[in-house]
């Protein structure tokens, strides 16, 4: 492990919009879109599948404040994806901005602009609507080679070859492994085989989705949008819409929260499309009904675990298949499948010997899935570390032991995980300080607290990555301002990861500067340098090395420069403290100095711009362990203590990764026993507001404690992995694994309610 003495790395910096955030400063898109647009709302199918054989918007145009009414009859014929991925998208074109054929309840009918909100919903009443009902495929189980179609038609088109056909329900499949795991499984002494299921939980961030949009002075669209991906709105908008990405210009102010959930374009094609109609600026605010019923939530998935063990607890073949509903649309299906089985099977590489992973993501009539932090990782590790605690419960192995007998360990490679090898890996280490921390000896065993109370631990450990390798790419570019201090422009979004914060401190590590002397600035797709966007937990890691790349860049130019002010050749020089060093000597120039010859007979610019890519995807490794509080009178959990130990490589800012992990774990345990999706016979969501949609508040969360164990990961910026999507997949078998504990029963279905675990309950009568 590299150790290293730094200036502003690994330090718990504040955060850049801190105090704009504390003090109620206008920074979110609606407050910084001018004032005066057109109010733009949705009318949205009632039915889970069918066809508009009429619609009547006559009377509603009438209503005075309406500027217009679109349908299906309005808008191009071209079908597009809404998902923010690298071209070409992986995610079926499907789409249409609206589309005659309705396949879920929420599916937009109509576009309806107004110079108010009163105008446009009085209008929304007006609208008649003549529906075709047809048969609906609401059960995920039912879907693949279901004699209904959710997408009939002939223009279904996949941009990559994914193993999908529309005419199976079936959006994408795959068979993968290493080693003959049939033979090995059935030559070990304990098998175990269950299967896990986890539903599409919303991201409820507190900004909802939003989007403004004018045409600027030169008639090109402008889009301010909440949103994570700024290039790929671009892009999506074009294929929408049907003009040039010359055409559009696509920014983002501060995000209220997204989760993923803004890495899908889900609103801004329908005031973009208003803007281009009618010339004249829209907003589209949805409500937080939308959102639930109408958003892109995380995919509802089903994993069969297969495990072959011997007796002693080691762990000789794992066999995963998971079946996936990305819902009516099939954005972010193909991808997050993958993650259930390559970022949960190589945790037990230690002494696997064989291994398959196999997937089919289907379509059904039911709210379409997105990109959810974690993103298919939390659903395989849920899956694979219950079977793993069920495993170490059924043989009699304390769960910890089980585990740092079959854990992957620094310097393996790994089959399941595209054959990498782990160069940074302190996830041993994780586990015995966690353990430390905890007090696991003490609080394994279950303690029954009287009044039918009973106190129980679980345990899990994760892994995710730091990018999508070989694939997307972060890119920033650093300038020396006219005053000796540094400007960073970059295309990721920050949504309130700290990530401009994060970058600033890099900056200011290689330029040997304070963080207050790096202006941040992004994303906007007419200014910043092409990123991919903020989301594969890539930020840090990809992002990071463009900073220091594009830093080394800019200290070449500043020694050229300074060159011609001392009269020497730029070999001579080196940058150093921040200044120009002559070597040799104590002729020195500075910043300053520098910034003032750029504006003077000076013919090398003061910037750079540097991109990366990275063909390896390094994993974080987190182990956390729960303590709860079970009334076994009422089924009520109460978690009392959560510890979690993260390998994040180096932390470049310790407070930022500690929020990232307690806020991830927070949303985890509300997984686990709050949130709950049900549908009404229409495959609506039930819980369409945060009056039944519970998320856990600070009440709920216990007593969290998060600590680092750090390796140094040699691709990655000054030694940093990922940190952003990790810390929210140990709650959810943990807890569960301490529910068993509590009451003898395995609960495999998340969420796990006290209606669920009383019912679940032996009668000890």
């Amino acid at each position: 492990m590299e150790h290293k003495n730094y200036k502003a790395i690994n330090k718990s910096v504040r955060k850049k919009d801190s105090m704009q955030l504390l003090l109620g400063k206008p920074v979110y898109t609606q407050d910084i879109a001018p004032q005066g647009a057109l109010v733009v709302k949705l009318l949205r199918s009632p039915y889970a599948n069918a066809v508009v054989e009429t619609i009547d918007t006559k009377v509603a145009k009438l209503v005075p404040g309406i500027e217009a009414i679109y349908t299906w009859e309005d808008v191009p014929s071209q079908r597009f994806a809404i998902a923010g991925q690298t071209y070409p998208e992986p995610s079926p074109y499907d789409r249409l901005i609206i589309d005659r054929h309705v396949r879920y309840a929420g599916d937009v009918v109509a576009i309806i602009a107004a110079d108010s909100e009163k105008a446009a919903l009085k209008a929304m009443k007006l609208i008649k609507v003549g529906y075709r009902q047809l048969e609906a495929v609401l059960d995920f189980h039912q879907a693949l080679d279901n004699p209904v179609l959710v997408h009939p038609e002939d223009d279904w088109f996949p941009p990559m070859e994914v193993g999908g056909n529309a005419k199976r329900n079936l959006v994408a499949h795959e068979d993968s492994g290493d080693g003959d795991v049939d033979e090995v499984i059935a030559d070990c002494e304990e098998v175990l085989q269950n299967s896990y299921h986890m539903r599409s939980f919303n991201q409820a961030m507190m900004e909802t989705f939003r989007t403004y949009t004018q045409l600027d002075r030169y008639g090109r669209l402008h889009v301010i949008s909440s949103t994570q991906i700024v290039f790929h709105v671009r892009r999506i908008l074009s294929n929408a819409l049907g003009i040039p990405k010359s055409q559009i210009r696509v920014e983002k102010p501060r995000i209220g929260g997204g989760f993923g959930a803004k890495q899908t374009a889900v609103c801004e094609v329908y005031p973009a499309f208003v803007t281009l109609k009618t010339g004249k600026p829209a907003m589209l605010i949805y409500t937080r009904e939308e959102c639930q019923i109408a958003g892109s939530p995380r995919h509802e998935m089903e994993i069969t675990v297969r495990l072959g063990a011997d007796r002693d607890g080691h762990i000789r073949g794992l066999d995963l298949y998971t079946l996936s509903n990305t819902g009516a649309y099939g954005e972010h299906g193909p991808t997050t499948v993958g993650l259930t089985g390559h970022k949960s099977i190589p945790m037990y590489t230690g002494g696997l010997q064989a291994h398959r992973f196999h997937y089919d993501v289907v379509y059904t009539n039911t709210v379409p899935g997105g990109a959810y932090r974690g993103y298919g990782a939390t659903q395989g590790i849920f899956a694979l570390e219950s079977a793993v605690n069920e495993l170490a419960e059924k043989l009699g192995i304390d769960p910890t032991a089980l585990r740092e007998q079959n854990m992957l360990k620094e310097g393996m490679v790994m089959p399941a995980y595209y054959g990498e090898t782990a160069n940074a890996c302190a996830l041993d280490r994780c586990m015995a300080r966690c353990k430390e921390l905890f007090g696991w000896d003490e609080k394994y065993p279950v303690r029954d607290m009287g009044n039918g109370k009973v106190r129980a631990a679980g345990v899990a450990m994760a892994m995710q990555g730091s990018c999508i390798s070989s694939l997307d790419v972060g890119s920033a570019t650093v300038k020396l301002a006219d005053d000796g201090t540094f400007n960073l422009i970059i295309g990721a979004a920050d949504m309130g990861t700290g990530c401009d914060t994060i970058l600033a401190q890099m900056v200011a590590e290689c330029m040997d500067c304070t963080v207050d002397d790096v202006a941040v600035f992004g994303a906007d797709t007419d200014v910043s340098p092409y990123d991919s966007g903020s989301y594969a937990s890539s930020t840090t890691y990809i992002t990071g090395k463009a900073v220091e790349k594009a830093c080394s860049e800019l200290k070449t130019k500043l020694c050229a420069i300074a060159a011609g002010m001392l009269g020497c050749d730029k070999e001579e020089l080196y940058f150093e403290n921040g200044k120009v060093c002559r070597i040799g000597s104590d002729q020195t120039v500075s910043l300053a100095q520098i910034s003032v010859k750029e504006q003077l007979n000076n013919d090398i610019a003061a910037v750079a711009t540097a991109s990366h890519a990275s063909p390896v995807s390094p994993p974080p490794y987190m182990v956390g362990m729960v303590e709860i509080e079970l009334d076994k009178g009422t089924g009520q959990v109460k978690i009392l203590d959560y510890v979690a130990v993260v390998d994040c490589g180096i932390a470049i800012n310790p407070a930022l990764a500690r929020i990232q992990a307690e806020g991830g774990i927070v949303q985890g345990i509300g997984h686990t026993l709050f949130e709950n999706v049900t549908a009404d016979r229409h495959g609506s969501p039930i819980e369409n507001s945060f009056m039944q949609y519970k998320i856990p508040t600070r009440l709920d969360m216990g007593r969290l404690h998060v600590e680092f164990e750090n390796s140094y990961e040699p691709t990655g910026p000054f030694g940093a992995k990922s940190i952003g999507e990790i810390v929210i997949n140990t709650p959810a078998p943990a807890i569960a694994h301490a529910i068993y504990r509590a009451t003898g029963v395995w609960h495999r279905e998340l969420p796990i309610t006290p209606e669920k675990i009383l019912m679940s309950m032996p009668d000890e009568r």
